[in-house]
């Protein structure tokens, strides 16, 4: 929903409710930095919170993507969605298979430990196309 009203001086005040990006990412390590600057510019665009916070969802991007590529099948798509206030970050992959946290170790196992870090709640939405979504709601940006 988009509101718009004039204020006393004549200027035109929009009020937006609900602000959304989609990317299709490309299949591969192309994938990280595509989501990386489309989460960057989308913030930052809607002038959502300070540099820190920023960082803190591109990094949440980053490891949302990172999980998909490696243990999804490829990452098909990325969502950004601003909702009153809130942010909700979700990449959408080619498996059913939900995401489990683990013990880290060479190999990995430190992103849904980052993502718990520094979200207010993460999930998985299972989706027609036997595909997953798994988002993360971001705690509301500073002030």
């Amino acid at each position: 929903m988009v509101a718009v009203r004039t204020g006393a001086s004549g200027d035109r005040i929009t009020a937006v409710s609900e602000l959304t990006t989609h990317l299709d990412l490309p299949v591969g390590v192309d994938a990280l930095a595509a989501a990386r600057q489309v989460t960057k510019a989308a913030l930052t665009a809607w002038g959502l919170g300070d540099p820190q916070w920023v960082d803190d969802a591109v990094m949440i991007a980053d490891e949302l993507v990172a999980n998909a590529v490696r243990h999804g099948g490829g990452c098909l798509r990325l969502q950004i969605r601003a909702t009153d206030g809130r942010v909700t970050i979700a990449a959408v992959d080619g498996s059913a298979v939900v995401p489990r946290r683990r013990e880290p170790d060479g190999d990995g196992g430190r992103g849904l430990a980052i993502i718990e870090a520094l979200c207010d709640e993460w999930g998985v939405t299972d989706l027609d196309d036997g595909h997953k979504c798994v988002w993360v709601r971001l705690a509301p940006p500073p002030s």
